[in-house]
């Protein structure tokens, strides 16, 4: 088996649940945070519904520089209704799976590094990449946003069984 293909299956349980979080965040309050230094509901929604987009440059590249020196630096496209963020997230999704798949195992033994400014973040291999800087990343900001949505008190879907909203 494959090391795509092994993790394939953590990929589209932790994708399908990060999307039925996606879908309880109410367009009305996209401007609302908890505290002053933290995202906005739709600023922190909006960055976890692009975290698939780094898929790509992953797998295909050997580093990203999220500011390059004399380039322009990265920016999250802010969804502006709950339905284009489940669309933004369905379209990044589909397209990191894809990339995903495709690649052979030798890439994922291959360095990859993060910087911001030239500056070096830190080099790992791409499977470590795919882990941590994607997966993890993602489980990491849907947990915020799980706890945005109950302070906003509005249902929060069961991750890895019924939350305490649902019925057991």
């Amino acid at each position: 088996m494959s090391i795509a293909a092994s993790m394939l299956p953590e990929f589209d349980h932790e994708t399908a649940n990060t999307r039925k979080m996606l879908e309880r965040v109410p367009e009305a309050k996209f401007g609302w945070k908890p505290h002053e230094k933290s995202f906005t509901l739709g600023q922190l929604a909006s960055h976890l519904a692009n975290v698939p987009t780094w898929m790509a440059p992953t797998i295909l590249q050997s580093e990203l520089d999220f500011a390059p020196v004399g380039g322009e630096p990265f920016t999250t496209p802010q969804a502006s209704s709950t339905a284009e963020l489940v669309k933004f997230f369905d379209d990044n999704t589909a397209a990191a799976r894809k990339v995903f798949a495709d690649a052979a195992d030798a890439t994922f033994m291959e360095n990859w590094s993060l910087l911001g400014g030239g500056q070096v973040y830190f080099t790992m291999p791409k499977i470590a990449v795919v882990r941590s800087f994607i997966m993890n990343h993602m489980i990491h900001h849907r947990a915020q946003l799980s706890v945005y949505l109950r302070m906003l008190d509005v249902p929060v879907p069961g991750m890895y069984g019924p939350s305490a909203d649902e019925a057991m």
